[in-house]
């Protein structure tokens, strides 16, 4: 009994053993049946990657092309070399060809070449001509992959607004950062084959995935009135010995910004190079830069004042005081007063700029003047709430929108904090900042009736064929002030050139309106001033407005006398240009 117990126990244990062996054996047929079938796709395409080697292939970057059609973006074809270690067959001769031609060293070159990867990097944007050489050696394991380099072939000219791209392509300032998403493009790919050593199959041959050219950017700046202005920014710094000069030159009508320039301005072509003096002590002596201080330099130096940096205005704030007591109603263009040489708001006596004062004046002859005391006087009446209301109004408490990286906002107080002094201050340009590009394009909205525009330079992007791609359109607020009061303010503006303190920038047979201004940098007291001018024409009809600063100059620094001329000589230049002028001083309609 014992012996068949035992016997039928065994052959239970074998039945559920041999149930168990065929129930893992089912799981595992239907899950090669699962692979081989449903993940058959997947698996093959894994198994072609172990044998697939990639290289990417850069796309053309898009240009970038001013209101003329010139190209001032453009791409240079180079070349990038690379080492595939299981393919190479002789290591010594790459190693001395490759360190020979692209001038690295061995010890460089040799680390690359025997490192064990799927593929190791040399050097990339290599000029053509070294990479024809290179592919000419014919040697095994190296490859030669053109590609694409941004070029620049105004050197320095408008570097502050173009701005430049990286090793990787892409935009790192100005307007190639802002409009990344059209310019980049789309990389394209390189794939061979390899057999299980990593030896590449050469009855396989490569396939390509071809890259998509980005977008060509088409923009408002003018290349011609851009190098003018920029001749005489350089000419300006370089004669007053001042620190930089900026000029914006944009049309009031509709934002569009036909030069930006920021002297001294950098090669596009060479963007990590800082100047000489930067390296160089006071005596002369080279000077070793850490990693950070270079940077810093660096950044100083890609810098656009115009649009990061801002400053007291001083008295071209006085065009917006203006608007602002006129639309208000606390002044009219008749209005009388006095000026003694100072006014006395609470415990301050501030000083008119005419020691002896201008006496009577009416407020046509006290903004020809320049006249603090008035100005002060116009602020007081209204008084901070509705001053503030017109800061609201005419859009400096935001930014302008303009398309370039990192615009600074209006510095001002808040209006619990304006009293009769800070509103004394404020009402002549002091104790507050802001941006050029703010305040060039405040009074192009009070001048040109009444609409607030946005400046801007982008203007379309279109494919290579030149198809259309994206139309830009910006922002307009429409009543910022009347007509009546945007009609009077040129007619002021213009009587301050004609007759008054910018009489400098005078040009016979045109009309041109504007505004002098002489600030003090902070900290005052410092000895140190910036002097600037706002002018604009026709006066009746404005096609053309500009700002020309000039920051911290020696001798001489008044804007009337150093900043007025350049908008003048600007101004002779390009109003026929523009045919807003002939040539014989004949404005035209």
């Amino acid at each position: 009994m014992l012996e068949r117990g035992n016997r039928t126990f065994h052959r239970k244990k074998i039945t559920v053993v041999f149930f168990l062996c065929s129930a893992v054996l089912f799981l595992l047929f239907l899950r090669l049946v699962y692979l081989m079938i449903a993940k058959a796709d997947y698996y093959s395409g894994k198994a072609v990657e172990l044998h697939e080697r990639e290289r990417s292939i850069k796309a053309a970057r898009g240009r970038i092309i001013d209101c003329n059609g010139q190209v001032i973006a453009d791409n240079k074809t180079v070349c990038t070399i690379s080492v595939i270690h299981s393919q190479i067959e002789d290591p010594e001769e790459v190693i001395a060809v490759l360190s020979r031609e692209l001038s690295l060293s061995e010890e460089y070159v040799r680390v690359r070449v025997e490192k064990y990867s799927s593929i190791e990097r040399i050097r990339s944007n290599v000029d053509k001509e070294t990479g024809d050489r290179i592919r000419e050696y014919d040697l095994a394991g190296v490859k030669v992959d053109e590609d694409y380099k941004r070029y620049y072939p105004y050197g320095q000219l408008a570097s502050k607004v173009l701005g430049f791209t990286g090793s990787d392509n892409q935009g790192i300032i100005g307007l190639e950062v802002v409009y990344e998403e059209y310019l980049e493009g789309k990389p394209g790919t390189i794939l061979t084959v390899t057999d299980a050593k990593g030896i590449e199959v050469e009855e396989a041959g490569e396939s390509r995935i071809e890259p998509i050219s980005g977008g060509d950017l088409h923009i408002s700046l003018d290349m011609n009135i851009q190098s003018y202005a920029t001749q005489l920014a350089y000419q300006a710094m370089e004669t007053k010995e001042a620190q930089s000069v900026s000029i914006i030159v944009m049309n009031p009508q509709n934002g569009e910004l036909l030069a930006m320039v920021n002297v001294p301005e950098f090669d596009l072509n060479n963007p990590y190079e800082l100047p000489k003096e930067a390296s160089v002590s006071e005596n002369g002596e080279p000077v070793e830069l850490s990693a950070e201080e270079k940077q810093d330099l660096l950044n100083a130096m890609w810098r656009n004042g115009c649009i990061n940096d801002t400053y007291e205005p001083g008295s071209t704030f006085k065009i917006i005081t203006a608007a602002a007591g006129l639309e208000s109603g606390v002044v009219t263009p008749e209005s009388t007063f006095s000026c003694p040489g100072f006014i006395i708001v609470e415990d301050r006596k501030i000083r008119c700029h005419k020691v002896g004062g201008h006496g009577a004046e009416n407020f046509v002859l006290a903004t020809m003047n320049s006249c603090n005391p008035v100005f002060i006087t116009v602020g007081l009446r209204m008084g901070a709430e509705t001053f503030y209301s017109y800061f609201e109004r005419f859009g400096l408490l935001k930014r302008t929108g303009v398309d370039l990286p990192g615009e600074a906002g209006t510095i001002m107080h808040d209006l619990e904090n304006i009293g009769d002094v800070e509103l004394a201050t404020i009402s002549f340009g002091q104790s507050f900042q802001l941006t050029p590009i703010q305040l060039l394009t405040t009074a192009a909205s009070i001048v040109n009736g009444g609409r607030r525009i946005t400046p801007h330079f982008g203007v379309k992007v279109t494919d290579k064929d030149g198809g259309l791609i994206q139309e830009f359109a910006y922002p307009v607020e429409e009543g910022i002030v009347s007509e009546e009061t945007s009609a009077t303010m040129r007619e002021i503006l213009e009587k301050v050139v004609s007759e008054g303190g910018g009489k400098n920038a005078y040009i016979e047979g045109a009309r041109i309106g504007g505004k002098t201004a002489t600030s003090q940098t902070l900290p005052r007291g410092s000895g140190q001033y910036i002097a600037s001018f706002i002018g604009f024409a026709p006066a009746d009809n404005p096609q053309v407005i500009a700002i020309a600063i000039i920051n911290r100059p020696h001798g001489t620094y008044y804007g009337g006398q150093i900043a007025a001329p350049i908008i003048r000589q600007l101004f002779e230049n390009i109003l026929p240009y523009l045919g807003i002028m002939d040539y014989n001083g004949v404005v035209t309609e």
